[in-house]
């Protein structure tokens, strides 16, 4: 899901609660804060040379101790707002940033108004050779 389609999201659906849903199905829970959002750009070359960059927003979510806390649409739609001037770009893919045993990067795959609020799914990512012509991917191995 690109940054625009998350700002439509909310803008769609003002003042309503927000669950996030891992790829285990599981669910951050409800009292979660949004600590950072940022703009994250990886430049890198792939294993046949190429020089490649990606850039994305991620969304920092931390759980605290504090219950009572919910975060609506209308004020996640705010922290988006306060950090446009950083971001640059509404054509960035959402990522979610989480921990829990282990801090994982989440892309966002999507969601869906339900009774409760709005239910963002959280997909997976995976590593992959990005040059098998140059690797000889095979089965045999890349590199």
């Amino acid at each position: 899901m690109l940054l625009k389609d998350l700002r439509a999201a909310l803008a769609a659906h003002p003042g309503v609660k927000m669950h996030w849903m891992l790829p285990d199905q599981s669910f951050v829970p409800a009292h979660y804060h949004i600590t950072e959002v940022g703009r994250v750009q990886k430049d890198f070359i792939d294993c046949g040379g190429t020089m490649r960059s990606s850039q994305s927003c991620v969304l920092q979510v931390w759980v605290a101790n504090d219950t009572d806390h919910r975060l609506e649409s209308t004020k996640l739609a705010g922290i988006l707002d306060v950090a446009t001037p950083l971001l640059g770009s509404d054509e960035l893919p959402v990522e979610v940033e989480y921990e829990e045993g282990v801090l994982s990067q989440y892309p966002l795959g999507g969601m869906e108004l339900t009774p409760s609020g709005l239910l963002f799914y959280l997909g997976t990512k995976h590593t992959a050779c990005l040059a098998p012509d140059k690797c000889g991917v095979d089965g045999t191995g890349c590199c």
